[in-house]
């Protein structure tokens, strides 16, 4: 039996460089909007009140991040430092830069959110902004007379 690796992010680079390629060689120009760099793996998850996103960021200390909230967009920003590279036979940790820019469907308070760095992984908390969190009214019972 053959054991096959999933690389689903390779292939998927793989298959946007060809395309890339096709584009370039076709009569009409094409620009390249696709950012060059590292792709970081992270989860968002949505609460009552927060965002929750989780991205996986191995190796990296909390001085190599930049992480920046307006309205209802985050940045979060950071850069793989190359490894000392003599008598290295293979690569595959992701080295240089990276950018992810991620719209969040509601706006966002960026004086309460929270960061946290721990073993590789990055949790941030991102609440939301008090005018489109969820509301709970009370009943009151009215008496009769």
């Amino acid at each position: 039996m053959t054991i096959y690796r999933l690389e689903p992010f390779r292939r998927m680079e793989r298959l946007l460089d060809a395309m890339d390629r096709l584009m370039e060689s076709s009569v009409v120009p094409v620009s390249d909007t696709r950012q060059r760099g590292v792709h970081i793996p992270l989860n968002v998850q949505a609460e009552d009140d927060a965002f929750v996103i989780t991205a996986w960021v191995p190796g990296l200390s909390t001085d190599d991040l930049r992480i920046e909230v307006l309205d209802d967009t985050l940045v979060l920003e950071g850069e793989f430092k190359a490894p000392e590279s003599e008598g290295l036979l293979l690569q595959e940790i992701p080295v240089g830069p990276f950018k992810r820019v991620i719209t969040l469907p509601t706006p966002l308070e960026p004086g309460k959110a929270e960061a946290e760095l721990e073993d590789g992984v990055l949790k941030l908390r991102l609440p939301k902004a008090e005018a489109v969190r969820p509301k709970e009214i009370k009943v009151v019972a009215k008496k009769k007379k």
